[in-house]
């Protein structure tokens, strides 16, 4: 089963399955890499280039799958891959457990563990340590490698202020219980400017791919401007984590025309490694985060940072292209983080935005209306009553009302 066979099926079972990091079948145990995977330089360390993001970990009843997670990891470590990136609100608060589970029969010192103060729940300044201290036991460890604050926007730039969330956790790296001090946002670069000039810190982690790269253009296609990000950390000296490098996946499936383009050029690379080579071989980029949630993504993955090159000029050119066609299709760019759960009249809005974007890769009718009528008459993108209450949880910057009307327009229309 190849990616897109697998995000397809994936509607009819769990959304945390949906958002893959890898698409070309490979199993361990039909083809056995060899070697470990390629690695950078941060300060003194050997990072390995592509991390072990567990946002989008195989799941068993709507549960982290501890015993293939292990397994898993247990590759990545023989392969090289020593950065492992968590957080508290990934599998609804079950990853850092799922980390602590799997990571705990390796020495500490031979891998990174990054984790991130969950800004959105702070409420007090008090709340900071006891958050911290939790999470230092859900991972099981005495001390974080890399820890950040996460997902600032304008909104949690203010809660980090009120709270004293840069004091309290520079004080914790005085204490040795914190390695490296950083951010990830998901905002303008107005904004990465002032969080960088207000403080002090050691990296950040930054949405990079080629989707986003540039500024919002014509199409509508919203975009971080991800180029002009990199450029302002990379001026004021702060090396960079990438994430959302495949953004949710949609530079692993594309569409079959983009896909063409790039198999015509490389028969043998999977789409997800095209993405994953452009944004390894930024100068000052130290680590690619990539969610994986099968064996086959991990082994695809460590096949491509083994023996890893840059994208030459020309496969650059080509790769834009793919990624021009899938643009023209119309496709809505969520990239199915969940962070806009909790929907009043209980629309699963990435579940519906994924069935909307297969029916644009693909455009079959029938099917887009069978994961339509899939879902319970109920909570279908219909009975969207406007309320707002996603739109400013989405990173995206996404008008999901506008867009779910989109959605029921398309059924109706199709129907």
């Amino acid at each position: 089963m190849n990616r897109r066979q697998f995000l397809k099926s994936a509607l009819f079972t769990t959304i945390g399955a949906v958002v893959l990091s890898a698409c070309k079948k490979v199993t361990a145990q039909t083809k056995k890499v060899i070697g470990k995977v390629y690695t950078k330089k941060f300060r003194n360390l050997d990072i390995s280039a592509i991390g072990f993001g567990l946002m989008r970990l195989p799941t068993k009843f709507g549960e982290p799958d501890v015993a293939e997670t292990q397994k898993m990891v247990d590759y990545a470590m023989e392969h090289g891959i020593n950065y492992y990136d968590t957080a508290w609100f990934y599998h609804g608060g079950k990853s850092e457990l799922t980390a602590g589970k799997v990571l705990k029969k390796y020495p500490r010192n031979s891998y990174y563990l990054a984790d991130k103060m969950p800004l959105r729940i702070l409420e007090s300044k008090e709340q900071v340590l006891k958050v911290f201290n939790e999470q230092l036991q859900k991972c099981q460890v005495d001390y974080f490698d890399f820890y950040l604050a996460h997902n600032i926007n304008k909104g949690e730039w203010q809660t980090l202020k009120k709270c004293n969330v840069y004091e309290q956790l520079l004080q914790k790296k005085k204490e040795g219980k914190i390695k490296y001090l950083g951010f990830s946002i998901h905002d303008t670069p107005e904004l990465l400017e002032e969080v960088i000039n207000t403080y002090k810190w050691d990296f950040v982690q930054l949405p990079i791919n080629l989707i986003d790269w540039e500024k919002t253009d014509s199409s509508g296609w919203y975009g971080v401007n991800a180029k002009k990000q990199y450029e302002i950390a990379t001026k004021a000296g702060i090396p960079v984590v990438v994430m959302n490098p495949l953004k949710g996946g949609q530079l692993s499936t594309l569409s079959p025309k983009a896909v063409e383009l790039l198999k015509k050029e490389n028969p043998d690379a999977s789409p997800s490694s095209w993405s994953l080579r452009y944004v390894a071989a930024l100068e000052n980029v130290f680590c690619v985060l990539s969610g994986m949630s099968e064996m086959e993504h991990i082994t695809d993955n460590v096949n491509t940072f083994i023996n890893f090159k840059p994208l030459s000029e020309k496969e650059q050119k080509v790769l834009s292209n793919a990624i021009a066609v899938y643009k023209s299709s119309g496709a809505i760019t969520c990239t199915y983080c969940q962070y806009c759960i909790g929907c009043p009249v209980g629309i699963d809005i990435p579940k519906t935005f994924n069935i909307y974007n297969q029916y644009k890769a693909d455009n079959k009718k029938e099917n887009f209306i069978a994961a339509y009528e899939s879902v319970k008459a109920e909570n279908r993108a219909d009975k969207c009553i406007n309320c707002g209450i996603c739109k400013p949880k989405c990173p995206q910057k996404l008008d999901i009302p506008n867009l779910l009307k989109d959605v029921a327009g398309l059924y109706k229309k199709l129907k």
